[in-house]
């Protein structure tokens, strides 16, 4: 069954921005950034979405734990960040369509931490802020079929967008609530591993730490949607937050300068061996002209790298082998 949410213009136009940060990011290698960035990235993305739960270890901290040094702190803080470091690091790994992996995912986050780590929970749970319960979650004896039901929406709908049923996934989960503990975690988890299945780029997304310095906004779109009874408050606000995530990565990575050669580069890294046009060129590369994209593709198909069939306007370009960016 289809959760609840609807596909505003808002949100199609944010999909649609994020697609071109995506193709930016892509062709500017960011699928492979440097050791020390990525290593960076995760390190922000795991101490965010430890301290959005109340988690007080620092970066510094993170990091040494990371390298395997002793840090101050509780021995429960420490192993919530080991925890994360490892479930994190096991995302290319997971098949985000499969609810054992998700089962894999939470065992990775919480063992250790709570006696069930890796299964549904087999109570009943209310989620409380401050002297209120702000949510009651499903009975637990529903947990397994709505799971299921959350599963078959990812594999069997083909017209909602990656993008979007990342967020709806991320939602439904901390709806349900299955597991006893470490849902707001799993959820952030799993969208992270639903975005890399859409691109690599996401490896290196920081996406949780922006939800960490606007956490009063997550939990209050989470909030609208749960007196909506509708997901379309929360994907707004986290496609917002993917944007701004995708914005700041692509500064990271970019160059300062790309030359011709760098820039074939660039669209070997995007296209492979995929046919593409001179408009596909120039919307990789937004700060050149048509003439200086057509030196550069004329230099690539004389050069033996690119091929062309077509003349002008219908002109397709293709890389005749595997390219080997500069050192």
């Amino acid at each position: 069954m289809r959760p609840p949410f609807t596909i505003a213009p808002a949100i199609i136009s944010s999909c649609t921005r994020i697609e071109r940060l995506i193709g930016q990011g892509e062709g500017l290698g960011g699928a492979t950034p440097e050791p020390m960035l990525r290593r960076h990235n995760l390190v922000r993305t795991v101490q965010a979405t430890a301290a959005i739960e109340g988690n007080t270890l620092s970066l510094d901290q993170v990091t040494a734990v990371l390298e395997g040094k002793r840090v101050r702190g509780s021995a429960r803080e420490v192993r919530e960040i080991t925890n994360a470091l490892a479930a994190y690091e096991m995302v290319p790994q997971f098949d985000p369509l499969s609810q054992a992996d998700l089962l894999r995912g939470h065992a990775s986050l919480m063992i250790g931490l709570v006696e069930d780590a890796g299964h549904y929970r087999r109570g009943d749970v209310g989620v409380v802020t401050g002297p209120r319960v702000t949510h009651v979650a499903p009975p637990a004896k529903r947990v397994p079929l709505l799971m299921t039901d959350l599963f078959a929406f990812l594999a069997k709908d083909h017209d909602t967008p990656a993008l979007v049923k990342a967020c709806v996934f991320h939602y439904e989960l901390e709806f349900i609530h299955p597991f006893s503990d470490g849902n707001g975690r799993a959820g952030r988890l799993w969208q992270h591993a639903l975005l890399y299945r859409h691109s690599h780029v996401f490896a290196h997304v920081p996406a949780e730490s922006l939800i960490k310095n606007q956490q009063h906004l997550y939990y209050d779109a989470l909030s609208r949607s749960d007196k909506a009874g509708d997901a379309t408050p929360f994907i707004t606000f986290m496609l917002a937050v993917i944007e701004e995530s995708l914005t700041e990565f692509v500064k990271e990575v970019r160059p300062s300068h790309l030359d011709a050669t760098a820039r074939l580069d660039a669209a070997f890294a995007r296209f492979g061996s995929t046919p593409f046009s001179r408009k596909n060129y120039l919307a990789l590369h937004k700060s050149i002209g048509p003439a200086t994209a057509s030196r550069d593709l004329r230099a690539g198909v004389e050069a033996g790298t690119l091929r062309v069939r077509g003349d002008k306007a219908t002109a397709r370009y293709h890389f005749a082998a595997r390219r080997k960016p500069r050192s």
